[in-house]
Parts: C-alpha cells; structure tokens; sequence
C-alpha cells in the first residue's frame, strides 16, 4: 500500500481512519457542516457547473440546495442550442433568474468551474476553457480523465489557477438520490475522493472539500489526479461495470447448460449477485459472505474463487496496463467522434436479461439465494481487481471505495432494480463504452478458463483461500463501514 497522503484544513475538522496496519486523513460530511460552506468557498461569488451529464444534474441541484441563503450562486452552463436546456430549466435553473447560460460564458464569469461535460468534450474543449479562466480562480474536475489526456498530447494545467478534483463515488443519479434522502437522514450520500493539482493560493484543500462536502458526501478521503483516474477508469471496466455485467452473462449460461431453467439461473446469477451478496458486502464486508455460508456452501465458494481468480487477474492486470499507459484514454476521444454519427447500442437485449425482467416481477426479495459458486465467480473478480490496485501503491480508501463500496452501495442497486443497462448506461460515456468493451472479454476468458478448470479438474491454487480471508481490505472495509450512513439508496 503507498504512503498515506496528508492534508490539512482551516475550515473541516479532519480525523484519522484506522486501517489496523495504517491510517488515513478523511473528513466526516453532514448537513451540520453546511454553515461553514461560505468560509471554504470564500471569494467565490458564483460557482459554475459546465454540462448536464451523468453528474451535471446532481451536483448543480446539490450545490445549489446546500448553498441556498448565501450569496453563493449556482449557474449551470451548457453549449448553445443544448437539448439539455429544458432539463435544466425543469429542475429550476433558468436564464430568467440568472443560473442558466451558454457554456463559455458562465467558465469567464465564474470563479469556481466545474467541468462536467463529457471526457471527449473535455478533451476537445479544455484548451478554450483554459483561455476563458481568470487567474486565480479554481477549475473542479470530477474525473482525473482530462490529465490523462493532457499526458497523453504533452498539455499543461495554467499555472496561474487552482485546480481540484472531487470525483464521488458513484453515478450522478446517485449522487442527488441519496441527498435528498439525506434531507431525512443526516449524512446519507455518496463517499468522494478529493485532489489537489494545483494551489496558486493556499485555498484549493478547502475548496475541494466544501464542494464535497456540498454534494452529501459522507467522509472524503484524499487521492491525487492520476492516481483516480487510474483507478476509476480501470474500476468502472472491471468489477463496477464490465466484470459484473461479464460475470452474469457467463453465470446464467452455464446453469442454464446444467439444468437451471432460465428464472432459475437468472435468480442464481445475477439476483443473487445484486440482492444478498452485495448487501451483506455493503453492511458487513466481503469476508461475511464467504463467513455465512455453510461447510458444503464453502466448499463450493472456495472451488469457484480459486478457478476464477487467476482468470479475473489476468484481465484485471490487462485493463490496468491499458489505463496506465493512456490506450483506454485515446480509444474514449476517439469514440467521441464516432458517437457523433452513431449513437451506442443497447447491451440489455440477451436471453439473460429478458429473462431477468421477468423475474423482477415477480420477485420475492426472502427467496433470493446466495449461490456459493456465484458469490466465488463474483468476490475472486473483485479481490483480483483490489490485489492489482494494492500492486500499483493506491490508497487504501481508494482501492475499497472503487472496487467495493461503490458497486455495492451505488450501482449494484440500480441492475437490481431494472437491470444491465439501466445501471451502466445511468453513467458517463467512458464508463459505458469501457463496460460494453471489457464485459465481453470477462465473460470469455471465465468461460474459456475458470470453467474448463474446474470441468476437467485441473489442479487449482489452495494457497488463494489464505490469502483471502487474511487480505488487508477487510480491516480497511471494516473501518469504511463505521462511517456507512444508516440509509439505502432507494432507486426508483
């Protein structure tokens, strides 16, 4: 694990989360801390959001509601001519009042931009948005994607502007859910990273976290630009996205060829995954699943998790290779060209998924089994995407909220309630076009390798059911879940 950054904050009280071998600094959010927004965002006057994307909508509402009765004004700004306008207007921003304008002209005016449109925007427009900034304001991004691509074509940030980062943990539709169901219950949100590139004066910590703070986010921890974007992106094609998408596919198809019916290997695979396994995940930790199941159920976890890990590891370590290097960067620019003609297809039309909305109808949540072979299948993928985050030195909040808590408590929810493309296409286009490459190729290789291991019986590695029960992530999950807020997202 990599040494723990350190910060420090003239407005937010910071403490220490114990991970039992280390510690890290976050900060605990709340409603009680909205009074002291003015003081961390002091000289700024109007705080512009630039898109109306996955997280445009949610922070601009956010920000808004939580600065309501300062003289701190929330403007939304979208290119000219947008479709989005009216949605922006429906959720009361408006030209009329001042809190609606064209793009370019709410980046001059403002002193605080967050850039929010796409990352293939991002990458197309940063260089006018970084001739429209004043020095000294501060340019917020939530997605380390733009430094990526600033490495990749030899760009530099202005020297003369703060430049942060506050990435939640979670899509824009669950950002401003579970704020608004944090009106009823005091800290409920989504948890945030925070980064700081830049500080020209002295003020971008505390900017940073009163923007998270702003959003709901029930602690924040600190992170740096590229270390997020790594691990985000590659997250968001492993087991947030592609992997569980690849997994499920794999999963029905191979209880349906044992004799499932199709309801039957559905609520094996996918229900399973999206019900019971990822709530006790989300309330007690990865290690309860294995804990709470019985010696023959154990058996058949331990069998799935030591065929799959060396598969899932073997992906994992490819699509990190391809983050780090800066492939999965230029391949979403260049798909920003060609979204332009034609838009993505659909990714919920298999069997699997018909059969799926069937069964959300007449589902009985009680009856939902934990499979032991899918909860091993599913937790040896998320444990080779952790064990590779550890290889490369992140963070240990970093590696649990992007590989653990934010598909538990964030996007899990939203394929239970209405499936595969309902979660992944509520997020960003380089989320989507990450899940719809890589899912394809989890679903193969677990097929191709996983499967035939076990079928064949093939000697597997017994030394990887040690290693899991004794993997340092659980005492830093354990110290996440303290601060986990009482509520459940609820999704529509």
């Amino acid at each position: 694990m990599a040494k723990p950054l350190s910060f420090t904050s003239k407005v937010f009280n910071v403490e220490r989360l114990d991970f039992g071998t280390q510690s890290e600094q976050v900060v605990k959010g709340g409603r009680h801390l909205l009074p002291l927004l003015p003081k961390a965002f002091a000289g700024i006057k109007q705080i512009g959001v630039i898109g109306w994307g996955s997280q445009g909508p949610a922070q601009a509402q956010n920000l808004r509601d939580s600065l309501a009765g300062t003289d701190i004004r929330v403007k939304v700004g979208l290119r000219s001519g947008s479709s989005s306008e009216k949605l922006a207007e429906q959720a009361g921003f408006s030209k009329a009042n001042g809190t609606l304008g064209e793009q370019f002209d709410v980046v001059r005016e403002s002193d605080l931009v967050l850039l929010l449109i796409s990352d293939a925007a991002q990458a197309e427009l940063f260089g006018r948005v970084f001739e429209l900034m004043r020095p000294g304001t501060t340019l917020g991004l939530s997605h380390g994607f733009l430094l990526g691509h600033m490495k990749n074509v030899g760009a530099k940030f202005p020297p003369n502007i703060n430049v942060v980062a506050v990435c939640p943990k979670g899509m824009g539709p669950s950002v401003r859910r579970l704020y608004v169901q944090g009106k009823e219950v005091n800290g409920a949100g989504i948890n945030a990273s925070f980064a700081v590139e830049q500080d020209v004066d002295g003020r971008a910590t505390d900017i940073a976290l009163g923007w998270s703070v702003a959003l709901g986010s029930p602690f924040t921890f600190q992170t740096t630009l590229e270390s997020e974007y790594k691990s985000d992106i590659y997250g968001e094609r492993g087991i947030l996205l592609g992997a569980v998408h690849g997994i499920i596919e794999s999963l029905y198809r191979r209880f349906v060829s044992q004799g499932m019916t199709r309801e039957t290997a559905f609520l094996n695979a996918a229900e399973s995954i999206t019900g019971p396994i990822s709530k006790t995940i989300s309330k007690r930790g990865i290690l309860a699943v294995y804990e709470g199941l019985d010696a023959a159920g154990k058996a058949e976890f331990e069998r799935a998790y030591t065929a799959t890990y060396p598969a899932a590891r073997e992906v994992m370590e490819e699509i990190y290779d391809e983050v780090s290097s800066g492939n999965e960067i230029r391949g979403v620019v260049l798909a920003g060209e060609r979204l332009k003609r034609r838009p993505m297809g659909k990714i919920d039309g298999t069997e699997t998924w018909k059969v799926g909305a069937s069964v959300r109808k007449q589902r009985d949540e009680a009856k939902i089994p934990v499979n032991p072979f899918t909860a091993g299948v599913y937790i040896a993928t998320m444990m080779a995407q952790i064990d590779v985050l550890y290889d490369h030195d992140h963070p240990g909040s970093e590696i649990a909220n992007e590989s653990v808590i934010e598909c538990t408590d964030s996007l899990n929810p939203y394929m239970h309630a209405r499936g595969v493309s309902y979660m992944i296409d509520n997020c960003s286009t380089t989320a989507r076009l990450g899940a719809r490459r890589w899912a394809p190729t989890f679903d193969y290789t677990i097929t191709q390798q996983a499967y035939v291991d076990l079928d064949e019986a093939r000697p597997l590695d017994q030394k990887l059911i040690p290693a899991f029960k004794n993997h340092p992530v659980h005492n830093v999950l354990a110290a996440c879940l303290k601060l986990r807020p009482t509520v459940d997202i609820f999704v529509e």
